[in-house]
């Protein structure tokens, strides 16, 4: 699972937004760095020290409800005893630091790199909007146009959804005697 989840790029996919922090769950860092979730998390215990509250904090039950709702996973019947684990940038560093695997190193820099890269595109989009209220500013009321066509720019920019693969007009499937 470590050498896929890297290769493909998918760590970004897998930080989630929570309490305002950028975080990856212990369950998914646990299986990037190889090893398993109940090991990670032994290794986390053993080195408390290690991991202010900066570094990472105990999810909820409420948030943990919210996160199985929200990817429609197990809710019980084989699953986790206890509330996952939520780390933070600086604290993926370290669970890598106390995993001290040759893997768990590796993939630690891959996830540390994942990280920068979300904070460089969050920079930039708040750059560009920044930019555009700037220019919105010193256009004023008397040019309509160039107003609207900074409207349509932002519209663009926000939500970054891709395109309906469904739109248009649909084929018809199967065989046609004609």
């Amino acid at each position: 699972m470590t050498k896929d989840i890297i290769a493909d790029g998918q760590i970004e996919s897998r930080i989630l937004l929570i309490r305002g922090h950028r975080v990856i769950l212990d369950s998914t860092l646990a299986g990037i760095y190889g090893t398993t979730t109940k090991r990670l998390n032994e290794q986390i215990r053993r080195n408390a020290e290690r991991f202010p509250a900066d570094f990472m904090f105990r999810l909820t039950s409420e948030e943990a409800h919210n996160l199985r709702s929200h990817f429609a996973t197990s809710s019980g019947h084989g699953g986790r005893r206890h509330t996952p684990y939520a780390f933070t940038e600086y604290g993926a560093i370290q669970a890598a630091n106390v995993v001290s695997s040759k893997a768990a190193i590796q993939a630690g820099i891959a996830v540390v790199r994942a990280f920068a890269r979300l904070r460089s595109l969050v920079s930039a989009h708040k750059d560009l909007t920044a930019k555009l209220a700037r220019l919105e500013a010193r256009v004023g009321v008397h040019d309509e146009d160039i107003k609207s066509v900074i409207e349509a720019i932002r519209q663009l920019g926000e939500g970054f959804t891709q395109p309906d693969a469904h739109a248009g007009p649909k084929k018809r499937i199967g065989f046609d005697p004609d």
